[in-house]
């Protein structure tokens, strides 16, 4: 039962772990593929900042539940 339970968490947790990571934006813009600056430095503000703190949390969960799901086995 343990095992069911630890299972169905880290696929929701990796579903949501995907879902973050593909809603934070690139590094990179495109101005710098047609010779733009890319090397001005931005801060995260406002929900790119709490989606990557968000994308953290999840990871680390993630990371426990799959440690705590292969040692309780």
């Amino acid at each position: 039962m343990r095992n069911i339970l630890f299972s169905i968490i880290q696929i929701v947790l990796s579903i949501l772990l995907v879902a973050a990571i593909l809603l934070q934006q690139r590094g990179t813009g495109l101005g710098s593929a047609f010779g733009g600056g890319g090397e001005v430095f931005r801060t995260k503000r406002g929900v790119e900042k709490g989606l990557f703190y968000a994308t953290i949390v999840i990871a680390v969960l993630f990371f426990v539940t799959a440690i705590l799901n292969v040692t309780l086995s």
